[in-house]
């Protein structure tokens, strides 16, 4: 009779125990980043910015390049004298302001990630040869990374652009130049600190070649840190563009590129708030909303900082 109770018992708690499942890592990577709410708010944010590129042909009210000579300088729409045909207000000749923001995006999302790709593979092949070769080609790679390190970002574009001449490729190429020291320096450091574990030195051993050895083997490690700074790295390179455009290196008019709208309008910023003040705004969100989606993916794929 007891070992019938004692039975009964055991099975009842053997029924109670529910053992959990591990995360996969992509729940583990959204339950860690879910966590950040600013994260998720840049994330939503991005988003939005997103289709509405994509979708800039269908949503926008009207052709960014079209002007209505009856409308220069038109208010917004809640101000007295300003009509629902153009929400946002008009520039100084007559063109949607609206309409240039959203198409405008297209161009900074474009000119983003341009940046980001090539200064994020050149900068994880130099930095990975730095931290697998060493010796004298880290030394030779490592002082040219800190002489570029050395010079203002944004005066090194200016140089380049300046050489080269102004337009949006040139000015792309240029910031993907300034932003491959950060790259460099970071792949290296993660290079360095995986060089000499267990897993690579077996590699080794079983006889992996170079290449092997530094894509394959050591670079899947050291994505981490790399996926954070392509975040934050998008943001600069949009408000470097931005900036670039504002002092005319840029983009060229009429193209709708947020920091050209700046500088073709500064003249009327007293006079017109508006012409200045939507590409503004537009420009300081999106950098904020990468650089708190940056944050969250930091929280996330960082191993120190999950509880």
């Amino acid at each position: 009779m007891n070992k019938q109770v004692i039975t009964e018992a055991t099975n009842e708690q053997d029924t109670s125990l529910v053992v959990p499942q591990p995360l996969t890592p992509l729940r583990e990577f959204w339950f860690y980043f879910s966590q950040n709410k600013g994260a998720l708010v840049g994330l939503i944010f991005i988003a939005i910015v997103i289709l509405l590129a994509i979708l800039a042909n269908f949503i926008a009210p009207h052709s960014p390049s079209e002007q209505f000579r009856d409308a220069l300088l038109a208010p917004p729409v809640w101000m007295d004298g300003g009509s629902w045909q153009f929400i946002l207000g008009t520039d100084d000749v007559g063109r949607d302001i609206l309409s240039r923001l959203i198409y405008g995006a297209r161009l900074s999302l474009l000119v983003g990630c341009l940046v980001v790709i090539i200064s994020l593979i050149l900068g994880i092949t130099l930095g990975l040869i730095a931290g697998y070769v060493g010796g004298f080609v880290d030394n030779i790679i490592m002082r040219a990374v800190d002489i570029m390190l050395a010079l203002p970002s944004l005066l090194l574009a200016l140089v380049l652009v300046a050489i080269f001449g102004p337009s949006i490729v040139n000015a792309s190429m240029a910031l993907a130049f300034v932003a491959l020291p950060h790259y460099v320096r970071l792949t290296r450091g993660a290079a360095l600190a995986e060089i000499n574990k267990d897993y690579v030195i077996a590699s080794r051993v079983a006889g992996a070649g170079a290449l092997r050895q530094m894509f394959i083997n050591i670079l899947p490690n050291c994505l981490a840190p790399l996926i954070v700074q392509a975040s934050l790295g998008f943001s600069n390179a949009i408000l470097d563009m931005a900036a670039l455009g504002f002092l005319g290196m840029g983009a060229q008019p009429p193209t709708p590129e947020w920091g050209t709208m700046l500088a073709d309008v500064l003249q009327f910023a007293q006079s017109a708030w508006w012409v200045v003040t939507f590409p503004g705004l537009v420009i300081l969100m999106t950098v904020l909303a990468f650089n708190l989606m940056g944050d969250g993916l930091r929280d996330a794929l960082d191993p120190k900082l999950k509880q």
